[in-house]
């Protein structure tokens, strides 16, 4: 199994999908001085009926993989993994052992988001380390080795002006920390700022949040006391990362719309948090989180919080 340094970790299938999502985490594992795991599950999925491929086969995949990412990325430190396992199962496990597990999915278009499919949603849901959702367009939404852009501190653009990790902050309380912690430490070493959303006041159209009276929430400096709390909560990250510029982003709205909102144009990676202790039956992630993989146009990074 995966070492005890924690690695980026990347499943891979041979799809230009997963082709595009190693090359997302090795350019996210270089520029946080880690080690990278390819990872391949061999054992077919149950609902799909097919005989499961040669070992041989797979493990011809997995050196075809390791090779392709190695040849472009030669002074990274990369290694594959077969995993005798269904995808759901052994990307979930080794989850636990990873820094982040990076994930390849087929978009619908730039405006539309992911298609998850039967393995993604689960793991995203179950998996105990946070996950990075990438679609194709999204390879080169990271630093270009060698060049200015490319160093650690240096400006990042999958497109132009793409240089904020916008992170979403249903709460403002213990559960900012998994989130915050990963936008933070993204940020820091793609040279960008944290854009940090709190959403107040109307329900979300993906979920069925209950809304508040909204003529009494705009009265009163209800929107001024959110800005100070959200200024409070992100003191320490402050303090902790002082060349990572940080925009408070504060709307009257609900939270899903405004964070896809907030990361249209300038956003790089966008950051939620979804709760650790779901029930194991049911790949269930919460509105923001379903809002943000579907409709989102940067690859999203799911963290758990407890």
């Amino acid at each position: 199994m995966i070492g005890t340094d924690r690695p980026v970790v990347v499943g891979v299938d041979g799809s230009p999908e997963s082709r595009a999502a190693a090359d997302w985490a090795a350019r996210e594992a270089a520029a946080l001085a880690l080690p990278l795991v390819l990872v391949h599950a061999w054992v077919e999925e149950p609902l799909y009926g097919a005989p499961a491929p040669e070992r041989e086969a797979a493990d011809r995949l997995l050196d075809q993989a390791v090779a392709e990412v190695s040849e472009r990325h030669p002074a990274l430190s990369v290694r594959g993994e077969l995993l005798a396992a269904t995808a759901t199962e052994g990307l979930t496990a080794v989850s636990e052992e990873a820094e982040m597990l990076v994930l390849g999915s087929r978009g619908h278009g730039a405006l539309v988001g992911f298609l998850l499919g039967s393995v993604g949603l689960p793991v995203i849901a179950h998996a105990a380390r946070p996950v990075v959702l990438v679609r194709p367009a999204d390879g080169r939404a990271h630093p270009v080795e060698g060049s200015l852009e490319g160093s650690v501190g240096g400006v990042v653009e999958g497109a132009e002006g793409s240089d904020e990790v916008v992170v979403g902050l249903k709460d403002l309380g213990p559960a900012v920390v998994g989130p915050l912690d990963f936008a933070f430490t993204a940020a820091a070493a793609r040279g960008a700022a944290v854009r940090a959303v709190r959403a107040w006041g109307t329900p979300s159209l993906f979920g069925s949040d209950v809304p508040g009276d909204p003529a009494a929430e705009t009265e009163g400096g209800l929107a001024e006391r959110e800005g100070r709390a959200l200024v409070q909560v992100l003191d320490p990250w402050r303090q902790r990362y002082p060349g990572v510029p940080v925009i408070e982003h504060v709307r009257f709205g609900n939270a899903s719309e405004v964070l896809l909102s907030a990361a249209a144009f300038r956003a790089a990676l966008v950051v939620v948090g979804r709760r650790r202790h779901r029930p194991r039956l049911g790949p269930r992630v919460g509105p923001v989180v379903h809002a943000a993989l579907h409709h989102a146009r940067p690859p999203v990074a799911v963290v758990p919080y407890d």
